[in-house]
């Protein structure tokens, strides 16, 4: 019987990989990220500066020289071989993974089986591995590499040596260096430093113009990486950046938050290790990766499912609630699905940043370290208390955010266009001609018309001769956003923006005098249950 389930959760997962799998494929922007690898080192090979490399989509390539030496191969096949081959290497380290981390799962070989197959769907079924599969991101071998230098599986003389590589291919498993040291590792610290510093230094050698402007000046460009701000990035800076914290006290606030959360983490996983946990403490220091860098898209998240898995397996009824909650969170789009939920500004703004908010939490809790501490000082608190604990914690939490305003910069997704989009019909759908724009206009001040998508609304209109300034307002309290008005076609002008939600959004027209002449709120809101009925 156990053979047997064995087996269907096996196919389970072979069904699931190979329907992603043509889903990605079905996409005309499939593993764009994969592109931006097979673009740069194509235009490398051909003699042109690997940071000069600029995508159709706008995307560079963003890692250090090495690890152009490491994907080099990639370009000896054509591209669309090499994207199957991605996939199926894609799902084969989603099973490495799920084997390794299936080993913390559960201490009984005969469930051990069947545990690694149910986190190897689970995995595959989290938005951290859609995304991998959908770029074609390198982020899940890193996990990989660095989860089994975490574990010390590795040979002996060996350990150290995948995060050195990892890391000399994207900086982030560093930390890992500093775990090694934490817990008595020393060998394999150094190793792993000096690993990352001769494949650095190699890359240097082969490389040398391109390791120049790396490490001179693209490892600084963060703006290469994207807009930092957007609801994508689910680190702790991302979301210092979605609060609205100001530009100057950015910096320090955050080099302290993060210095808190590493600290806190790797205090943690020292008391892992030494109870033998090694599983556990690799993951958490994985975690604390995802916390503290300065972007972690979607893609470098696979941590987090792991510790909501380990959570899960737990014997705690508090840490069982809390891994469901941070494995709900990495499934779905909490801000995206919640929304009917609470349109109160805070709770959304909870839900948009459930990730970050859940890492972050993780570290500093460090897979139950704050209720071991407590526990060593009271009894373990019957199952139906520490349900009602559990229950009354999430209970504050939310009240806690609902009252709160929503951040001045909260709308990460927000953006008006310009005259050059007015030719996409995407952003501008009222109107399409001089004729159209005149016969829309209604006498008011402005007239608009909206359209949702799964993770923002459109906002698109024209404004009446005396409207000289208009400003749109995500929320009670925060600064205003400026809309351009542009003169499209004659007679007439026309705007276009988009926002996270309008439940609580106000559009105002000022007059020449800088008076206000109109505002909508209640008309925006209006509009937008009509457009998602």
């Amino acid at each position: 019987m156990r053979d047997r389930r064995v087996t269907l959760a096996w196919a389970a997962f072979v069904v699931v990989a190979l329907v992603s799998c043509v889903l990605v494929l079905r996409r005309p922007d499939r593993l764009s990220d994969l592109h931006i690898y097979y673009g740069a080192l194509s235009d490398l090979r051909a003699g042109e500066p690997l940071y000069g490399y600029v995508a159709e989509n706008g995307g560079p390539f963003t890692y250090p020289p090495f690890a152009a030496l490491v994907l080099w191969p990639i370009t000896a096949v054509s591209e669309g071989v090499l994207q199957g081959i991605w996939l199926v290497a894609t799902c084969a380290a989603v099973v490495a993974i799920a084997g390794s981390v299936g080993v913390a799962l559960t201490t009984r070989q005969s469930r051990r089986p069947l545990v690694v197959a149910l986190a190897a769907i689970v995995l595959m079924l989290s938005a951290p591995v859609q995304s991998n599969l959908r770029f074609g991101q390198v982020s899940i071998f890193i996990v990989l590499m660095a989860l089994l230098d975490g574990l010390g599986v590795v040979p002996p003389r060996l350990r150290g040596t995948l995060v050195g590589v990892a890391a000399a291919i994207k900086l982030t498993p560093l930390l890992f260096v500093v775990y090694f040291l934490a817990v008595g590792r020393y060998r394999d610290a150094g190793r792993s430093a000096a690993t990352f510093v001769a494949c650095a230094g190699f890359a240097a050698i082969v490389l040398p113009s391109e390791s120049w402007a790396y490490w001179t000046e693209t490892v600084r460009q963060t703006s290469r990486i994207g807009n930092l701000s957007s609801l994508g990035n689910q680190s702790l800076h991302g979301m210092l950046l979605r609060v609205g914290v100001d530009e100057t006290a950015l910096p320090l606030l955050w080099a302290a938050l993060v210095a808190l959360i590493c600290v806190a983490a790797l205090l943690r996983a020292r008391q892992l290790t030494r109870q033998a946990r090694p599983g556990h403490a690799a993951v958490l220091v994985g975690c604390a990766t995802v916390a503290a860098s300065p972007v972690s898209w979607t893609h470098h998240q696979v941590w987090p499912v792991l510790a909501a898995m380990l959570l899960i397996g737990a014997s705690g009824v508090t840490q069982r609630a809390a891994g469901a909650a941070l494995l709900a969170a990495m499934v779905v789009s909490l801000g995206a699905v919640l929304t009917p939920v609470s349109t109160r500004p805070g709770v959304q703004f909870l839900f948009e940043n459930a990730r970050a908010v859940g890492v972050c939490l993780l570290c500093l809790v460090g897979f139950g370290g704050v209720a071991v501490a407590a526990q060593r000082t009271s009894r373990r608190p019957a199952a139906g208390r520490a349900w009602l604990r559990v229950g009354v914690t999430a209970t504050v939490a939310v009240a806690f955010f609902a009252v709160q305003p929503l951040p001045a910069g909260a709308d990460p997704t927000f953006k008006a266009y310009s005259l050059d989009d007015v030719v996409n019909p995407r952003y501008f759908f009222v109107c399409r001609g001089p004729a159209e724009c005149v016969d829309y206009a209604t006498g008011a001040p402005v007239t608009f018309g909206t359209r949702a998508e799964k993770t923002k609304v459109r906002v698109n209109g024209v404004v009446s001769p005396e409207v000289t300034r208009l400003e749109y307002y995500s929320a009670p309290g925060g600064a205003p956003r400026a809309i351009p008005l542009l003169a499209a076609y004659p007679g007439s002008r026309t705007f276009s923006f988009r926002s996270a939600t309008m439940a609580h959004g106000r559009l105002v027209a000022y007059d020449s005098d800088g008076q206000p002449i109109a505002s909508y709120d209640d008309e925006l809101a209006a509009a937008l249950r009509t457009t998602t009925r």
